[in-house]
């Protein structure tokens, strides 16, 4: 069970993290300090799922950023999967590469799930809200990529 992530809770303390970006270079939780942060994880690059939600998330930027959010998308894929991916959309947010999963399992973002009637484990779609002072102040699991974002802004108010 040590290889499972615990969820985490409006109020807590939001773990920082330092990953690669899409071109390698590293970007942290504390580089947003002071900023309202949306941090989405997603399995896996160019897939169905993952590409409706990014590309959501990539028409809707404009209206989250004027409301003061910046979006971070985090998966397990390495930068150049993920540049590949970002170009391919024309994705205009950061893209992180979390290989190891650490970040996910530190958000609770790690775990079983089923694909096609398998079993597997591995990064399950969630979001957080990070506020200007680090901490939680929206966490949803089990995400539906499919109008994720407009959920997600009529719960923000955006």
């Amino acid at each position: 069970m040590s290889e499972y992530s615990t969820p985490l809770t409006v109020g807590q303390k939001a773990p920082d993290f330092s990953l690669q970006d899409a071109n390698g270079k590293t970007v942290s939780l504390a580089d947003q300090a002071g900023k309202n942060v949306i941090v989405y994880f997603y399995p896996k690059a160019a897939t169905p799922g993952c590409t409706t939600e990014a590309c959501d998330f990539r028409d809707n930027l404009n209206s989250l950023q004027g409301a003061g959010y910046a979006v971070l998308g985090i998966s397990p894929d390495q930068p150049e999967d993920i540049a590949k991916f970002a170009a391919d959309e024309s994705l205009n947010f950061p893209l992180l590469s979390d290989p190891d999963n650490n970040v996910a399992k530190a958000y609770g973002s790690y775990g079983e799930k089923n694909i096609n009637g398998n079993t597997i484990v591995g990064t399950l779609r969630s979001t957080a809200v990070v506020d200007a002072e680090g901490t939680i102040s929206h966490i949803e699991y089990g995400v539906d990529a499919q109008g994720h974002v407009a959920r997600l802004r009529e719960t923000l108010g955006v």
